[in-house]
């Protein structure tokens, strides 16, 4: 018989790639997606789409009432919804973590907990590494997010962890990228037009997971049926601007890419005039406040001993081989 699992959020850029894949392994797969987000890449016909009011927790108890009386529990669920970037910052913690709490709440009062509530978290979630000797950010680390983005994932992990045997699995992947990504598309364009712009002058080293391997993670946690814990994902290596630089202008056959440097007090101000602008406009600047203190974060390495460990994870795509991957689709599809 199929097991049934629920991908919340699956209209955003990884949201499509945990519904290929669990198509791929044969799930009865549910899309949550609004009505009025795009389907573009949700054209599968084996989908099924359903619309969540998670603003509304009694309505939501509803609704998975009336889902169990016809034979309906889902056995997976694949929390993927999330803010990265708002126009207030107490959006941050109505979406992230009020959002989840509603629907959470809601599984427990309708007695439709899953198997395994699986929720992406983020690095972020962590706050800045130690920025002098380098060493990883661990699990055991005191977190302490600086972002509004981070404090608002952590609030939501706080709370999973404060409810008595409830099945999470916490995910905290690093820089997530891959086709259909938007931030770093930004950052390939620069690229192609010739520069490349980096922030700040101290070492800096950052991180990342490709897409696909991301999702691998999550399969991984649900083959192995682990509950109640949480893991930190990267490729389990660390770059510096200057190699992502060089994958990129391989991938597009660019020769000459000049670096500009900012100083970190340019990279603040204009963060702050874009936000201001974004509050004029009513409409959220991929260049804000909180993505100025996650520019300047010097230390990007976590520690993945766990997720190789307990999962046995390992990855696929390394930097240069994702960037390529990417790279190319964004060419075929008109991106880039």
């Amino acid at each position: 018989m199929k097991k049934h699992l629920l991908v919340a959020g699956a209209g955003g850029f990884i949201g499509g790639f945990i519904v290929e894949e669990a198509l791929n392994r044969s799930f009865d797969t549910w899309a949550g997606i609004r009505k009025s987000t795009s389907r573009e890449f949700l054209t599968d016909k084996r989908i099924r789409f359903i619309d969540l009011n998670y603003s509304d927790k009694d309505n939501l108890v509803e609704q998975l009432l009336l889902l169990k009386k016809s034979g309906l529990v889902w056995d997976y669920i694949i929390w993927n919804l999330g803010a990265t970037k708002c126009l207030n910052n107490s959006d941050f913690d109505k979406i992230n973590f009020g959002l989840l709490r509603n629907f959470v709440d809601a599984l427990i009062e309708a007695g439709t907990v899953p198997r395994q509530f699986i929720m992406m978290s983020s690095l972020g979630a962590w706050g800045a590494g130690d920025e002098k000797n380098y060493t990883p950010i661990c699990p055991e680390d005191i977190p302490n997010p600086e972002t509004q983005y981070g404090k608002s994932k952590l609030k939501a992990e706080k709370y999973l962890r404060s409810l008595p045997g409830f099945p999470y699995v916490i995910l905290r992947p690093t820089g997530v990228y891959g086709p259909r990504e938007k931030d770093y598309l930004l950052m390939m364009k620069t690229i192609k037009a010739g520069f490349d712009f980096s922030v700040g002058y101290r070492k800096q080293f950052i991180t990342f997971i490709y897409v696909k391997d991301l999702v691998k993670v999550m399969f991984l946690a649900i083959v192995k049926g682990v509950t109640q814990k949480a893991y930190f994902i990267s490729d389990g290596s660390a770059y510096t601007s200057t190699q992502f630089r060089k994958y990129v202008a391989k991938a597009l056959g660019k020769k000459i890419v000049i670096p500009v440097r900012l100083p970190l007090f340019v990279v603040k101000a204009v963060s702050c005039i874009s936000g201001y602008l974004s509050s004029i406009t009513g409409k959220a600047a991929t260049l804000n406040t909180d993505k100025y203190r996650i520019m300047k974060q010097r230390n990007w390495i976590c520690d993945i001993s766990a997720t190789v460990s307990e999962l046995g994870f390992y990855p696929d795509y390394p930097l240069d081989k994702g960037v390529a991957e990417t790279v190319n689709w964004y060419k075929e599809n008109g991106w880039l």
